[in-house]
């Protein structure tokens, strides 16, 4: 699932300047809620026409491992859309600047399950994989989170949760067109 991609035989930029993002939802959808990211990248890839030169879509689902990897490739700006659980009512939508740096609080070292991987998991073996392999790092990092009501097994969202995939996917278009026009450092 991609949106236009007009990247450099580097992969980190057309030559016009503009950057490469990569968009990626998050979540299990047989878990209601916990399908929110997965549902607005969805939703995104149907407005592909609106998306800026260089912004890719991917549907991670519980793949954590498989985006860590896909990350090395030289994006620039990396959104990740999940449920993000900080006490305000269920469809209330978070824009949180993460920044480049791994999280502070890293997972205890032990079985990883690939199933089970939440983005602060994934960032940190982000982080691991490139100390390790090399590879590019985002220079940003961005999560559209959405306040969760049900994460019990179940399909579809709930529909406060619903209600919210739109403006989500609002708010992820409006971020990638400013990170994509943004000139990169030299």
């Amino acid at each position: 699932m991609t949106g236009p991609d007009r990247t450099d035989a580097s992969g980190t930029a057309e030559p016009d300047g503009t950057r490469r993002v990569l968009v990626a939802g998050v979540g299990n959808v047989f878990l209601q809620d916990d399908g929110f990211g997965v549902e607005t990248v969805q939703r995104l890839a149907v407005r592909t026409p609106e998306l800026p030169p260089g912004v890719e879509l991917m549907d991670a689902g519980i793949r954590g491992v498989h985006l860590a990897y896909r990350l090395l490739e030289g994006y620039r700006t990396l959104v990740l859309v999940d449920i993000v659980s900080r006490g305000g009512p269920p469809g209330t939508l978070y824009m949180i600047d993460v920044g480049p740096e791994p999280p502070a609080a890293r997972p205890e070292p032990g079985p990883m399950d690939t199933h089970a991987m939440d983005p602060a998991t994934v960032l940190a073996l982000l982080h691991d994989l490139h100390a390790g392999a090399g590879g590019t790092l985002p220079e940003e990092v961005y999560v559209i989170g959405c306040e969760p009501r049900d994460t019990d097994e179940g399909m579809g969202l709930t529909p406060p949760v619903a209600d919210a995939v739109e403006a989500a996917a609002d708010l992820v278009l409006d971020l990638v067109r400013r990170a994509a026009s943004v000139p990169q450092s030299s």
